[in-house]
């Protein structure tokens, strides 16, 4: 019965997902036509994350360790358990931003428009692929866009969820571009809907995410990216490895 009911949850909040996306379609559409609109099209992309979550009762809330600018330009790397981390990460810059994601994100009614415009593709397991994904992510940096780039590259199949190996990617973008690197823990949202929720279903409640201070760039070399990259891992795992429900 429990398992039952966290699926028709699920169903309830893709309902909501899809319910608002449709609300938000026009404007969507409008501003995403030209680059010079994208930071009104990722205002109102937020707006429609958090709303559709609340609708189903689903709450982010979200925790700063330092007060820093938002407006500025950063590579976020949360760690991922959840299609949900999409949308609570949307909540973290005030500055344009753009995610990298699978290529199968193309299909998605309610994210291929995003992915045909602001947002990167990668194919996963092509040198080709990554490479044009990352001189792309490149070019938004140099354009003061954020990345929001999930450095376990996937939601890892084991339940429940463990923190998985960084790939070096976002920690190379940012030493290049010489932007600071936000972490970004998320607890517990895995418990509100794992994955895309199809397995275990969802539920209500309230997702608690910690924003870790950002850790400058400047003056690094690309052979610090593995250095780098260990660096926001060690970060990660600490935090959650200290967390209390």
């Amino acid at each position: 019965m429990k398992l039952m009911l966290r699926r028709l949850h699920t169903y309830f909040y893709m309902f909501s997902v899809l319910f608002l996306y449709l609300f938000f379609h026009p404007f969507f559409y409008y501003f995403s036509r030209k680059p010079s609109r994208y930071l009104v099209l990722n205002k109102l992309r937020a707006k429609w994350a958090k709303w559709s979550s609340a609708m189903s009762g689903i709450l982010y809330q979200l925790e700063f360790e330092v007060d820093f600018d938002r407006k500025k330009t950063y590579v976020i790397c949360p760690n991922h358990t959840s299609n949900l981390d999409v949308s609570w990460a949307t909540l973290i810059p005030k500055s344009n931003f753009a995610f990298m994601g699978k290529e199968e994100l193309l299909q998605n009614p309610t994210t291929k428009l995003f992915f045909k415009t602001i947002d990167i593709t990668v194919k996963r397991d092509s040198n080709i692929s990554a490479f044009k994904a990352f001189k792309r992510a490149s070019d938004h940096l140099k354009n003061d866009i954020t990345m929001v780039v999930f450095p376990e590259g996937k939601i890892a199949e084991i339940y429940p969820p463990q923190l998985q190996d960084f790939k070096i990617g976002p920690f190379r973008l940012a030493i290049e571009q010489q932007v600071p690197v936000v972490p970004v823990t998320s607890f517990n949202t895995w418990k509100m809907l794992w994955d895309d929720g199809l397995k275990y279903g969802s539920q209500p409640g309230i997702c608690k995410i910690y924003v870790h201070k950002p850790i400058e760039t400047v003056g690094l070399k690309l052979a610090d990216a593995d250095a780098l990259r260990d660096q926001v891992y060690a970060v990660i795992s600490q935090k959650l490895q200290d967390y209390e429900d």
